[in-house]
């Protein structure tokens, strides 16, 4: 049996391939600017004994920067199927649900070490998203940080960004 599109047009509260298309080739365009730039400042020329650090960089980052404006070119001013349904804003809220809350474990690492993030990132998704009782969610969370601290630290001695707490226990 063959499945047919519904959505083939952006409905209110829906985002289009096209705007997420121009949106992705912005953002890669801009990525592609930082690595001209920076590489500029690094070095990119030809040296008398060869390229110097930022000579492919440069260039690779002038093919992104290409790459990502035909794309937006395309988006903008292309006919085909740019108009159909990317994301509804009912899908997208689930996909940020955890996509937000990864960011700020990431962002907690730096100020907390990876070991106390992690047990709140895994005791928060239990207990939100899965509902998990409170004493499962503690075992889980805390169990999980401190075995990756065992594996880590102590068995294959790889230091990971530690917080506060760590300091405390002399790590």
């Amino acid at each position: 049996m063959e499945q047919k599109q519904v959505n083939e047009t952006p409905m209110r509260g829906a985002v289009s391939q096209r705007a997420v298309g121009a949106a992705t080739a912005i953002a890669f365009f801009l990525v592609g600017v930082v690595m001209i730039v920076d590489n500029y400042k690094l070095g990119a020329g030809w040296a008398p004994e060869g390229p110097e650090a930022g000579y492919f960089p440069l260039r690779i980052g002038v093919i992104i920067c290409i790459a990502a404006a035909v794309v937006l070119f395309q988006d903008l001013f292309g006919k085909g199927e740019g108009n159909k349904v990317f994301v509804t804003f009912g899908r997208l809220r689930h996909v940020l649900a955890v996509l937000l809350p990864t960011i700020v474990y990431v962002l907690a690492i730096k100020f907390v070490g990876i070991y106390v993030a992690s047990a709140v990132f895994i005791g928060a998704f239990m207990r939100v998203m899965d509902r998990s009782g409170w004493l499962k969610t503690v075992v889980i969370s805390v169990g999980v940080s401190a075995a990756l601290f065992w594996l880590f630290e102590l068995q294959f001695m790889v230091p990971l960004p530690k917080g506060p707490l760590e300091a405390k226990f002399g790590y």
